[in-house]
C-alpha cells in the first residue's frame, strides 16, 4: 500500500451520470439478475462485480492516501447514498454532494466546491477503477495533475479491458518538454489521432487539483454537447490562469466500466482484490 500521507487527503467521485450507455439494451453481456437489476437503472456505481463496482474505486483512494470522499449524486440517486450511510467505515468518511441535473463533469464538480477547503484534492470518475499505484502518481505531486494513459506502454501490458479501440474515443493530452499540459483535445477527429500516432497520450479523467479550479470551473462556456466540462475548465486554468498541470502517465491496469459487455470481464480482473473501506 502507497504512503502518501503527504497527499491529498479529499477525493471528489463523480458518480451523478445518468449511465445512459449502461442502460443501453440489446447486449449480448451475460448477467446476474442482480447485476442485470442494477444495469437497467443505469447506477454503474453499484453493479455488483463481486461488490459494487464503486466499492473497489473508493477502496484504491483510501490505500492512496485518501481519508475523505465527496460523492457527487443526482438527485434520484438516494440507492447510493443510503448503501454508504449503513455502511460501517473505518478509512474513509463520506459526504455527498447533488447535482440537480447532469450538465457536465465540471458542473459536477462545482456541487462539491463547499466541502473543499483550501488544499488540493482529486478528482476522479465512479465507473473508473484507478489502482492504488496509479493514483500514487498524483498524490506524489505538489501542484495540478492529471492521469493519462501511454498508448504503446499501456496496451503492452494487457491486463486492463481498455482496448486500443476504446481508447480512441478519450480525450488526448499534450505535453510541453516538462511533462505539463499544453492541450487536451475532448473527442479528437481521426486526422488529428493519426497525426499523433505512437505517441497517444490518452487522458482517463484522473484529476488532482488545487481549489482555483472553480474559477474556471464557473468561467467556461458549454461545450457543443451543452455540457461543462472538466477537460474545458482544465484547459482554461493552464491558458488563463497559466497554472500549470502536471501529466502523469501510467500504464497500470486502469479498468472502464462503461458497458454492459465490461461487466464480467471487470468482475473476472478485481475478484482477488481486497476491499477495506
Amino acid at each position: 500500500m502507497p504512503d502518501q500521507s503527504s497527499g491529498a487527503e479529499l477525493a471528489v467521485v463523480l458518480a451523478a451520470g445518468a449511465g445512459r450507455r449502461m442502460r443501453k439494451p440489446g447486449t449480448s453481456a451475460e448477467l446476474t439478475p442482480e447485476q442485470e437489476a442494477i444495469a437497467e437503472i443505469g447506477i454503474k456505481a453499484l453493479i455488483p462485480v463481486g461488490r459494487p463496482f464503486l466499492d473497489h474505486v473508493l477502496s484504491a483512494l483510501a490505500d492512496s492516501g485518501v481519508r475523505r470522499v465527496c460523492l457527487v449524486i443526482g438527485p434520484d440517486h438516494g440507492e447510493l447514498r443510503s448503501y454508504y450511510e449503513q455502511m460501517d467505515r473505518h478509512r474513509l468518511d463520506i459526504d455527498y454532494a447533488v447535482q440537480p441535473e447532469p450538465r457536465g463533469t465540471a458542473d459536477a464538480l462545482l456541487a462539491a466546491a463547499e466541502l473543499v477547503a483550501d488544499d488540493s484534492f482529486l478528482v476522479v470518475n465512479s465507473d473508473t477503477y484507478y489502482p492504488p499505484r496509479a493514483l500514487a502518481g498524483l498524490q506524489a505531486l505538489d501542484k495540478a495533475g492529471l492521469l493519462a494513459l501511454d498508448r504503446e506502454r499501456f496496451l503492452a501490458g494487457g491486463e486492463s479491458n481498455i482496448t486500443s479501440e476504446r481508447m480512441a474515443a478519450f480525450a488526448v493530452v499534450e505535453t510541453d518538454d516538462t511533462g505539463n499540459l499544453t492541450r487536451i483535445l475532448e473527442k479528437p477527429d481521426p486526422a488529428t489521432y493519426d497525426r499523433l500516432a505512437e505517441r497517444v497520450v490518452a487522458s482517463v479523467n484522473g484529476w488532482r487539483f488545487r481549489p482555483t479550479i472553480f474559477e474556471a470551473c464557473r468561467t467556461i462556456s458549454p461545450s457543443v454537447r451543452g455540457e461543462l466540462e472538466l477537460p474545458a475548465a482544465a484547459q482554461y486554468l493552464v491558458d488563463r490562469m497559466e497554472e500549470p498541470i502536471r501529466v502523469v502517465l501510467t500504464a497500470e491496469p486502469v479498468l472502464d466500466l462503461s458497458h454492459r459487455e465490461d461487466i464480467s470481464g471487470v468482475s473476472e480482473r478485481l475478484r482477488n482484490l481486497t476491499v477495506e473501506l
